[in-house]
């Protein structure tokens, strides 16, 4: 517990480093903010998303099946899940970019089940451009 409390604080300034780098290049900041310290808004161009639909193999159903009578974490899913989150981040920044944005605010998550055999996961903020105060 104690050395990811360390590694998390010494990769902080990385992070930081990594989103003012992102206002300098062809990049897009995403932020579950409202506002960028530091930043001003100049420009909204309204609502921007990201979709992914995906869904898993008929033998990973089933193990996940058995998972949920005899109870646990079910592993493949859980990976999906995360795996899915971070295409729909890639969409929702290429879908930015087409509106030559370079940051998205509030961004959120939707996540639905279509026909309980495939997860939708949409990410979705508002599309701005942003600048040094």
């Amino acid at each position: 517990m104690l050395s990811a409390c360390i590694l998390s604080h010494w990769l902080l300034p990385m992070r930081i480093s990594r989103y003012r780098l992102s206002m300098d290049n062809d990049t897009v900041l995403v932020s579950t903010m409202n506002d960028v310290p530091g930043y001003k808004v100049v420009a909204v161009h309204g609502e921007v998303f990201g979709l992914i639909c995906r869904t898993r193999n008929a033998l990973s159903n089933i193990g996940a099946g058995l998972r949920t009578i005899l109870g646990g974490e079910v592993g493949g899913y859980t990976q999906l899940l995360s795996d899915s989150r971070e295409q729909a981040i890639e969409h929702l920044r290429q879908a930015a970019m087409e509106k030559g944005v370079n940051a998205v605010l509030a961004m959120r998550f939707d996540c639905n089940e279509i026909g309980n055999i495939i997860s939708e996961i949409a990410a979705y903020g508002t599309a701005v451009r942003i600048e040094k105060s």
